[in-house]
């Protein structure tokens, strides 16, 4: 009993990233840090424990994203438990709960609702036999019509989801090929390399999206759902079509055509039907934003409303949503505005020179971390952790660098990050398929993260300047 409520219970990895959490969490009370105010000093000490512990996954990271919430009302809030000195401001607590509110948190379960619909209603097969059917039966075309189908859906559902869903459909097509066609690689990482791509192209995409677009809020600047496509989208696609060449010419295909079969047919049920109603009709309003100026975040409250009221989604199905992702969300909204305002923000910034950079070069560099940081940790950590800093670096350069271009990167940065089977689930998924080996992941993950750095580094900001779409 003992050793189940003890370290040992966790395994010694998650043993040693709990007890370095631990050490780092009081290395700020430890230790006095010049230019670091006392709030700074404890935000600094809530900051290093969210590093180990998402790093680490010593804990769940919905868990560590509750402990950074709570820590913050205990500990620089108006009911810190150990008063701050009377200079500084302390932030009203209800500022941390109402992260667990956030409108962004809002957009994203209206595309969680959207997509287990899709699912019960067997939307999602129905549309991809429909979709699929202009590509024929040669096999790069077949990659190619699966690539931009399954992008397409990930733009809207869970980019895990979407994976399970599309490779249930591969496999069979894959086992029917000669095991020495290299294809069936081809094939097999072309599921989770567009999800994870196409998981950029909208705001409930993936979490780093929400992460960013809910750090540019607290900023004041509003990203509509149609914008935030307007600035990735044409670049997703760009990005899509130079993997589907990699694919093809690394693992050619020796049969001359394949065919999928998908049996699915409409469901015309009156729930189905009016799934199907709710699904087009919320996808038409984040269309259409900019005309009739509701905000993407109430638009994605409609299918809640309607589909819980329907009882479109039982009990059983709400509560298996991913409510952990919405958790994950909040608590680095949490950390952001507690970095923020503590100046810790500001502190860390001014550990290096970073105005004697250029803003490009910075900008660059924190797309090119992200990369980094998200290869081997959760994405969705990553932006957690690396966002806050990018915006506040942003504000302190001012007009010098753009604080959506900032933060955008980093986002973009964590998404690309699929080298390895730990790098994102969609990748693991493939993995457990046993029809791809690391190396070959590897060599295509590396491949698309540096073009897709490149694409957005070197090109998307001069493109974004061009048409204007850059607001602050």
């Amino acid at each position: 009993m003992k050793r189940m409520f003890g370290l040992a219970a966790l395994g010694p990895v998650k043993s040693i990233g709990l007890v370095t959490a631990v050490i780092a969490f009081l290395l700020p009370f430890i230790f006095t840090f010049e230019g670091l105010s006392p709030a700074g000093h404890r935000m600094l000490a809530i900051f290093l424990m969210a590093i180990v512990l998402w790093v680490t996954e010593a804990i769940p990271l919905h868990a560590t994203a509750a402990v950074i919430i709570f820590l913050n009302i205990i500990m620089i809030s108006d009911r810190a438990m150990v008063p701050l000195p009377d200079d500084f401001a302390a932030p009203g607590f209800a500022v941390f709960f109402a992260t667990l509110a956030n409108p962004i948190l809002m957009l994203f379960l209206g595309g969680f609702f959207l997509a287990d619909g899709a699912a019960k209603y067997k939307l999602d097969r129905n549309l991809a036999k429909t979709l699929l059917k202009p590509f024929g039966q040669k096999p790069a075309n077949i990659v190619l019509g699966l690539m931009l189908i399954v992008a397409i859906f990930s733009m809207f559902m869970s980019n895990t989801a979407t994976t399970a869903a599309f490779m249930a459909v591969v496999l069979p097509v894959i086992a029917r090929l000669p095991d020495g066609d290299r294809g069936r690689i081809a094939l097999a990482l072309c599921i989770p390399i567009a999800a994870n791509v196409g998981g950029m192209g909208t705001p409930i995409g993936t979490p780093p999206n929400a992460i960013a677009l809910g750090a540019l809020n607290e900023q004041g600047i509003q990203i509509s759902f149609v914008h935030w496509m307007a600035l990735i989208f044409p670049f997703m696609i760009i990005l899509m079509l130079i993997t589907w060449q990699m694919l093809v010419r690394l693992f050619p295909f020796s049969s001359q055509s394949i065919s999928i079969d998908i049996g699915s047919d409409y469901d015309r049920s009156p729930q189905a039907i009016l799934f199907y109603f709710v699904a087009g009709f919320t996808i038409l309003l984040w269309f259409t934003e900019p005309l009739h100026n509701i905000s993407s975040s109430i638009v994605g409250f409609v299918p809640v409303v309607i589909m819980l009221s329907a009882r479109l989604i039982s009990d059983k199905e709400f509560h298996s949503m991913q409510w952990s992702v919405l958790w994950l969300v909040a608590g680095g909204i949490a950390l952001g505005t507690g970095v923020g305002r503590t100046g810790l923000d500001g502190w860390l910034i001014g550990l290096i020179a970073w105005d004697q950079m250029a803003p490009a070069l910075i900008a660059g560099a924190l797309c090119v971390f992200a990369l980094v940081f998200s290869t081997v940790i959760s994405n969705s950590a990553t932006a957690n952790l690396i966002v806050p800093i990018a915006i506040s670096l942003a504000v302190s350069l001012g007009e010098d660098m753009s604080r959506v271009t900032t933060v955008v990167f980093v986002a973009i940065g964590a998404s690309l990050a699929m080298m390895l089977p730990i790098s994102t689930p969609p990748n693991a998924i493939a993995y457990a398929t046993g029809q791809v080996q690391t190396k070959q992941m590897a060599l295509i993950g590396g491949l698309v993260g540096a073009i897709g750095l490149l694409i957005f580094i070197l090109v998307a900001p001069r493109v974004w300047d061009w048409f204007g779409l850059m607001p602050g």
